[in-house]
């Protein structure tokens, strides 16, 4: 039997070519057997800049690439598409995979609207189809630990909440000009990030309220479309948080202290607070004066390479023992109804309540 007999057909040569790296790893029985992107020459890129589809599928032994979506869906030797095009691409290659009998790996977001989401799980559950919503930083080694120190309760009842994603984008619309010509909705393409980490660290949210604004630094993004956000949220158990989501600004200072992603958390808790990589513990019974601790991550990669990885050997696992991946079509669909909440709150000037009805 070939040990590499979880065939994936990869969507998308931008980020997917990380994904592409599995095809490396002698211990997975993942590999990617097919590309469909419909520039095979790659002409914007951010990863692997300079390489055609053709250049990439021979260094990674890939004997099949395509700019005909159809013809990878019809390979019999794949079993699993994993979908990195363009966020307004997602509902149409989700659905028609599913419809072709594949596993899915998509990309966050999951898709950009309440209707389509309610469609994807109700399609993905009728199928019994595995889905994997790709939100990375769950497997980022830092977020991890962060998330491992939650649960031991090292931060004893969490009392408020925080996340953000700030990020100049103006050099990633250089090499990725969909971004402004779809144009991409910076709310479920963005803000989606930072408000999953506080969903995985606190739990659902209950209501949102929401601002937002356009820069304007970026002349090529729509005027009239927010693209930076404001986001206060109240959690169903009780806890408050606030998210801010911000991508047409001047890229701010480096708030760890290594290099690291835009993102980044706070957890204010009654044993201890942490913020990204550092954590004070109660000092005041003690009498001492408050002392920074490290956070220290889990033993895996930071980056988004170590953790597109680690998130395919978690599918891997997955599909092999019939599990339910960590972020399925369900938690994919809970971020679009906070999101869609998120832009409701803009609109109405009111709070929002975030719909329940993706529950279980």
């Amino acid at each position: 039997m070939d040990a590499k007999n979880i065939g994936i057909g990869l969507v998308g040569s931008g980020m997917g070519t990380l994904v592409l790296r599995v095809n490396n790893e002698a211990d997975s029985r993942l590999m990617v057997r097919g590309i469909y992107d419909p520039d095979k020459m790659r002409r914007q890129q951010r990863y692997d800049v300079g390489k055609s589809t053709k250049d990439l599928a021979d260094e990674f032994n890939v004997d099949f690439v395509t700019e005909d979506f159809d013809e990878l869906l019809k390979r019999k030797d794949i079993k699993c598409i994993a979908i990195f095009s363009p966020c307004p691409c997602h509902y149409e290659q989700i659905k028609a995979s599913l419809q072709a009998g594949k596993h899915v790996i998509v990309t966050k977001p999951m898709v950009v609207s309440m209707e389509q989401a309610r469609e994807i799980v109700a399609l993905v559950e009728s199928t019994g189809l595995k889905c994997l919503v790709a939100q990375s930083m769950r497997w980022n080694g830092m977020f991890v630990g962060i998330h491992d120190l939650l649960e031991e309760g090292r931060l004893g009842r969490v009392i408020f909440a925080e996340a953000y994603y700030a990020h100049d984008m103006r050099k990633v619309f250089d090499v990725s000009p969909w971004r402004y010509q779809m144009p991409q909705d910076l709310m479920y393409g963005g803000v989606c990030h930072p408000a999953d980490l506080l969903r995985w660290y606190v739990g659902e949210a209950d209501e949102v309220f929401a601002y937002g604004i356009n820069g304007g630094m970026d002349k090529r993004y729509p005027a009239k479309k927010e693209n930076n956000f404001i986001i206060s949220i109240k959690y169903r158990n009780g806890i408050i948080g606030r998210v801010l989501g911000a991508y047409d600004l001047v890229h701010p200072p480096n708030l760890w202290r290594q290099a690291f992603h835009g993102v980044g958390v706070g957890l204010y808790g009654s044993k201890g607070s942490l913020f990204n990589d550092r954590v004070v513990y109660d000092y005041y019974p003690q009498g001492k004066q408050p002392v920074e601790e490290d956070v220290v991550p889990k033993k895996r990669h930071c980056d988004h390479a170590g953790e597109i990885l680690a998130m395919l050997r978690h599918f891997e696992g997955c599909i092999v023992n019939d599990e339910k991946p960590l972020v399925n079509q369900r938690d994919g669909a809970q971020i679009i109804a906070i999101c869609s909440a998120c832009w409701e709150s803009i609109r109405s000037g009111k709070p929002v309540k975030v719909s329940r009805e993706f529950d279980g």
